[in-house]
């Protein structure tokens, strides 16, 4: 025969309708409590009616996290998979599923938006990305449809609720390394231009230069995707200069290996002919050789940050002001710098 609530609430010794509010996870109900329910419904082998539920209190028990547009080319970037456990980490907790998208284009992933909104798939989404003028971005706000960014907004900061670290500080303090070391001739090699994160530590390069005197090259600066095949174009795009930099801000830690691996093809050596610093902190960064120093932007953190913003927004509702979460970097000085003679 199959176990009832009324058979857990005998266990637990609470009343058949405290075990609902459990399985509902009402903040109402204490953490004792629901640990005590939970663990006579584990004994007891009991597996709640999700749809039934679901169905009643107008709720998917599911989260929806969009990739950018380009999610094949994304995954081979390890950021993703790490934020997504983080997310997942969070999601197991509280018993929401995780809706991914894998929108070939951006035509593509706004039509599977849609759907997800549209056909109450899911109960709010998360953003792994944040771009200029985004129309998805745009829709959610415009639906009122609970969302979380990861990355700066593009407009309505203040109404939007973002997990974000301070990459213009990051990018400054990176810069200001390479200055110290006595470099001069300084590159930055970027994501593409309508990433808010690029924007964010490309100026904060520029503001380093700028402090101390040292002119902004738009030569030294390049753009495109987060791989390791574009530091590669990138190096044979800067080495292809009258001055060549000698050191090197790179926004993504796959770029940086691509920028090493296509340096050594040129025959030159990092960091005795150029240094290089970059962000992330990929597991990567640090068993490459030389190992990197990188900006450890916390990306599992990041992933469990807006997990928990989202979920607190679809528990309180409309009650919930936007909130700012600023998850806290560090610098990784590793071997991959050097001091010019």
């Amino acid at each position: 025969m199959a176990v009832t609530i009324k058979d857990v609430a005998k266990k637990a010794n609470v009343a058949p309708s405290t075990v609902s509010r459990v399985i509902a996870d009402s903040p109402r109900i204490s953490l004792n409590t629901k640990k005590r329910v939970r663990k006579a419904m584990k004994e007891l082998g009991y597996h709640p009616n999700v749809n039934a539920r679901n169905l009643a209190v107008r709720s998917t028990q599911a989260i929806g996290v969009i990739m950018p547009s380009s999610a094949e080319t994304a995954l081979q970037n390890p950021f993703f998979p790490e934020v997504l456990r983080g997310i997942g980490s969070i999601a197991h907790e509280t018993e929401y599923s995780l809706y991914v998208s894998t929108g070939g284009d951006d035509e593509q992933l706004f039509d599977e938006v849609k759907r997800m909104v549209y056909g109450h798939r899911v109960d709010g989404i998360i953003l792994l990305y944040s771009r200029v003028n985004d129309p998805i971005m745009d829709f959610l706000v415009e639906e009122n449809f609970p969302f979380v960014v990861v990355g700066k907004p593009y407009k309505n900061e203040s109404q939007i609720t973002y997990v974000d670290n301070d990459n213009i500080e990051a990018s400054r303090e990176l810069t200001n390394h390479l200055i110290s070391f006595g470099h001069q001739h300084i590159a930055f090699i970027g994501g593409t231009t309508d990433l808010m994160v690029t924007k964010d530590r490309l100026l904060g390069y520029q503001s380093a230069l700028s402090e101390v005197g040292i002119e902004v090259c738009q030569d030294y600066i390049v753009h495109d995707q987060f791989l390791r095949s574009s530091g590669k174009k990138a190096v044979e795009q800067l080495f292809a200069l009258k001055k060549t930099p000698t050191a090197m801000v790179i926004a993504d830690d796959m770029m940086s290996l691509g920028v090493i691996n296509m340096l050594e093809t040129l025959g030159l050596d990092c960091p005795d002919d150029v240094s290089i610093t970059s962000f992330n902190n990929l597991y990567l960064s640090e068993i490459t050789r030389p190992p990197l120093t990188t900006v450890d932007i916390q990306i599992y953190k990041l992933g469990i940050q807006s997990a928990k913003c989202l979920i607190e927004q679809l528990k309180t509702k409309d009650d919930e002001p936007a909130r700012r979460v600023i998850v806290p970097y560090a610098i990784k000085f590793r071997q991959s710098t050097r001091k010019l003679d």
